[in-house]
């Protein structure tokens, strides 16, 4: 839990000074008053970086740094500091109880979880973003799953890069590649199939205690290569793949091309999913994410929500307040009248002009 920031030269904000419950916070304000900026700084100094902008975007518009600092309920004093050399180049460093760091791992990152409006495209956008949802939360839950992603990004660009050196020079050194890369994924693919296995055990349920209705929702790992010995299935298609590979200069099979289909009553809940519907299934991935945060680092993580009551009904509403209560949660809203009808316990208002 936080129980204060301090925002200086950040965003929109010059030097001001928040103060936060250990429950529900209500942002509110009109358009363009700085919501999401406050949402955004608490986020930065959990995690350590942003989920819409560079570094050096964050520092206010003529500004030469800018500061965050934040205290938690023992009175630990975490800062993060940006300071801009140059147009194009930005330092950030972080300070914990007194001792300094140029990033943050794993074990010094606070769990939070963000819904923003631009989850909403997590049915219909690019398979990147079902990928990154079950690749950043495994990075936080799974140890050493980090690293292999890392690696895999890594072997993948040098694979690449002899397949556009065309199939003569490729083929004789192409296998040990190929063989790292299978490697690497059959891992990376064991712990998405076990994390998809783990939501869709608690899916349905907790879709139906948003949504009030008996509507079941899973996930379904999509690829290429069957989720069952997917190392040397995957083996198998590069080496099969290769002379394809070659004439396009990249590699066309492997985690980094696989996906992640979302199911409502056994439909493609892309083509079929209501503008609520699918809302309620996002929600229902992000509280599913508290939960597995919380038991993974045993820590209660920070629920931040962006703008989320507006298109939801008085049923969903009223559903979603309930599985708040174990969290301290930051809601952004234009009408805090829509957020504070279905709160039973009491909330801090905190009014942004």
């Amino acid at each position: 839990m936080i129980t204060d920031i301090r925002l200086q030269s950040f965003r929109s904000y010059d030097d001001e000074s928040f103060e936060f419950d250990g429950g529900v916070n209500i942002i509110v304000g009109p358009n363009a008053s700085g919501k999401t900026n406050l949402l955004e700084a608490i986020l930065l100094i959990a995690r350590g970086n942003s989920y819409r902008a560079r570094d050096g975007e964050l520092v206010k518009f003529g500004a030469p740094w800018a500061r965050l600092d934040v205290h938690d309920e023992h009175e630990n004093l975490r800062v993060l500091k940006l300071e801009c050399l140059s147009e194009t180049v930005c330092k950030k460093s972080f300070e914990i109880d007194g001792k300094m760091f140029q990033r943050l791992s794993v074990q010094r990152v606070l769990p939070v979880v963000i819904f923003e409006p631009n989850h909403l495209l997590f049915l219909s956008g690019s398979p990147e973003l079902r990928r990154g949802y079950l690749d950043d939360l495994l990075e936080q839950i799974s140890p050493g799953f980090g690293a292999y992603r890392r690696q895999y990004k890594r072997v993948l660009a040098q694979r690449n890069a002899l397949l556009k050196k065309g199939l003569n020079i490729a083929k004789p050194q192409i296998f040990v590649w190929n063989l790292r890369l299978s490697e690497l994924a059959g891992k990376i693919v064991g712990e998405r199939a076990k994390l998809i296995a783990t939501i869709n055990e608690i899916a349905s349920e907790t879709y139906s205690k948003l949504a009030h209705s008996s509507q079941q929702t899973e996930l379904r790992y999509v690829s290429s290569c069957a989720v069952e010995q997917y190392e040397s299935r995957l083996l198998h298609k590069l080496e099969q793949n290769l002379e394809r590979d070659c004439l396009l200069g990249y590699t066309t099979a492997g985690p980094h091309r696989d996906d992640v289909q979302v199911l409502l009553n056994t439909f493609d809940a892309k083509d079929t999913a209501s503008r609520g519907e699918t809302r309620t299934i996002v929600l229902t991935l992000k509280i599913i994410e508290l939960q597995l945060l919380a038991d993974a680092r045993g820590q209660t993580p920070l629920l931040l929500l962006d703008d989320v009551f507006s298109e939801l009904d008085g049923v969903r509403r009223q559903a979603l307040t309930s599985f708040l209560r174990p969290y301290q949660t930051f809601i952004t809203t234009t009408d805090a009248d829509i957020v504070v009808q279905h709160l039973m316990d009491s909330c801090r208002v905190i009014p942004l002009s």
